[in-house]
């Protein structure tokens, strides 16, 4: 009687504690399958789907990225509208002003005066007016030829100058307008500025006309009366540039250098003693 006591308590006893372990084991399938649906719910929404939600999220941050977005590319365009507009204006003033300074005639000088001062009015404008354009660079150097030969020697300076300052970047043309100054000052009897712009040629790479100032610099020496500095400048003329058009004369004009500097009689000319008149 005492064993069935104590096997029923036993009984009692242990039941409790497996079913408190189906329990625990039970509880714990539970939670692991709420897990597992929870995260398959998550993975339900496509790509596009996970987009709109993160866009309904920050709504305002998106607007506002957006409305940059757009008035950016108007400004761009509106940009790139206007330097179209004003290349066409430019280019038109730019034929006008070039029909008007080759338009000059020969037997009407009051018309060809007057077709000059417009070709430099409308030049003026390409310069002034649109700066940006691509018509305005040539429409400088233009500026300055026109005003050189409507005897305006310092504004030709001035437009030559202000082409250097600028457009200095452009080495091929930038050869030319140096000539250009210096023909410029010659006019405005400035010697030494135009050496000046003379030297400035030589020391570019890759100018057209170098050959070309070399003699010119040659003649500006002899008239300084230095026959040194100009056979300099000539030699270098037909050491470097054999085949120049230039090349001929300067020969001739270092020959006439080399007679100067040894008479024909070989013996150096010396002036009388004062008082005492030269024999013929």
């Amino acid at each position: 009687m005492r064993g069935r006591v104590a096997s029923d308590a036993l009984t009692s006893t242990e039941q409790p504690a497996y079913k408190r372990d189906d329990d625990e084991k039970m509880s714990y399938r539970i939670k692991h399958e709420a897990k597992t649906i929870h995260a398959d719910e998550a993975h339900l929404l496509s790509g596009m789907e996970r987009l709109l939600v993160s866009l309904e999220q920050n709504r305002r941050s998106v607007l506002i990225g957006a409305l940059v977005a757009v008035c950016a590319v108007a400004a761009v365009g509106g940009a790139l509208w206007y330097d179209a507009r004003q290349d066409e204006a430019a280019a038109d003033l730019h034929r006008q002003a070039t029909q008007l300074h080759l338009d000059r005639s020969a037997d009407t000088l009051a018309k060809a005066e007057d077709n000059l001062k417009q070709a430099i009015a409308r030049y003026r404008r390409v310069v002034e007016e649109h700066p940006r354009s691509r018509s305005a660079q040539l429409a400088l150097f233009q500026l300055g030829n026109a005003l050189v030969q409507i005897n305006d020697v310092k504004g030709g300076v001035e437009a030559y100058s202000k082409y250097v300052a600028t457009y200095g970047t452009n080495k091929m043309m930038l050869g030319l307008v140096y000539q250009r100054l210096a023909y410029a000052h010659l006019l405005n009897g400035d010697r030494e500025a135009a050496a000046k712009a003379f030297l400035n040629v030589v020391g570019l790479p890759g100018t057209l006309n170098k050959d070309h100032v070399l003699f010119e610099l040659g003649k500006l020496e002899e008239s300084f009366s230095r026959p040194e500095g100009a056979l300099a400048h000539y030699q270098d003329l037909i050491k470097v540039f054999p085949n120049s058009p230039f090349a001929g004369e300067a020969t001739v004009r270092m020959k006439a250098l080399e007679a100067k500097k040894t008479p024909a009689s070989g013996t150096p000319v010396t002036s009388p003693p004062a008082g005492v008149p030269a024999t013929r």
